[in-house]
């Protein structure tokens, strides 16, 4: 029953997914009127308090699905690179921490937006914040119901938990662009700077997620590299006895 219960999370937060971000027939008058509403819209004025609450909210979420859940993915790929137990319980523990801080950085923004902010969702970037929300929030349960090994299901558990936790990389990242754009477009106040940052971001941890398969490959090809040598350098030391016996003949 647990396992049916699990297996549930991921098809519930799918649907509430697609409930948010497709739009229904009677809305869809209403959500061009917005839209055109919003295009020739004069920007929006900012007081400083608007401000500030506008650049925390960046912030958190910047933190939250733009650095430290990726780092999270990053920490546990390392672990099957290393051999050290020891090790790899440090990493495990550092990316369990990583990914509470940020839940809790998310939920801070989310309160922020909700409390201080239009939320009329009738926007890309509201939309898609909600469903990540409760993917953000999905996550940590699916994490904590983890199987032990060897039981069947855990194979299962890791792909799902594996999918997801990429997804919310890759929505969440995606979203802080969209985030970015909408606050230049709304305020007429240059975006292009913390854009350009999060590129150079985003663009390093690619590189060192896609690295680290590749110099496990490495490290195993010098491995087998010494292997060969020293296969070698025993047969030299101690060579084959293939010296033809002498029979003594009475």
């Amino acid at each position: 029953m647990l396992m049916f219960t699990k297996g549930l999370f991921p098809v519930f937060a799918c649907c509430v997914m697609l409930l948010l971000l497709t739009p229904t027939p009677g809305d869809s008058s209403s959500s061009d009127d917005s839209e055109q509403s919003l295009k020739i819209a004069q920007p929006l004025e900012l007081t400083p308090k608007l401000s500030l609450q506008l650049k925390l909210h960046a912030f958190l979420l910047w933190c939250s699905v733009g650095f430290l859940i990726p780092i999270g993915v990053l920490l546990i790929r390392v672990t099957h690179t290393v051999k050290s137990a020891k090790s790899i319980k440090v990493l495990f523990y550092c990316h369990v921490a990583s990914q509470i801080v940020a839940v809790v950085l998310a939920t801070a923004g989310a309160v922020l937006s909700i409390r201080n902010f239009e939320n009329a969702f009738n926007n890309t970037h509201q939309r898609i914040g909600v469903a990540l929300y409760g993917f953000i929030w999905l996550q940590p349960v699916i994490g904590f119901l983890r199987p032990d090994r060897g039981v069947k299901t855990r194979s299962v558990w890791y792909l799902i938990h594996w999918l997801l936790g990429l997804a919310i990389c890759v929505v969440g990242i995606a979203n802080v662009y969209i985030g970015l754009h909408t606050y230049q477009e709304r305020t007429g106040r240059s975006a292009r700077l913390w854009t350009l940052l999060l590129t150079v971001e985003v663009a390093a941890m690619a590189f060192v997620y896609l690295f680290q398969d590749r110099w496990s490959y490495v490290v195993r090809q010098e491995e087998a590299a010494l292997g060969d040598e020293q296969s070698e350098g025993l047969s030299i030391m101690y060579p084959a006895n293939d010296h033809k016996e002498v029979v003594v003949m009475p």
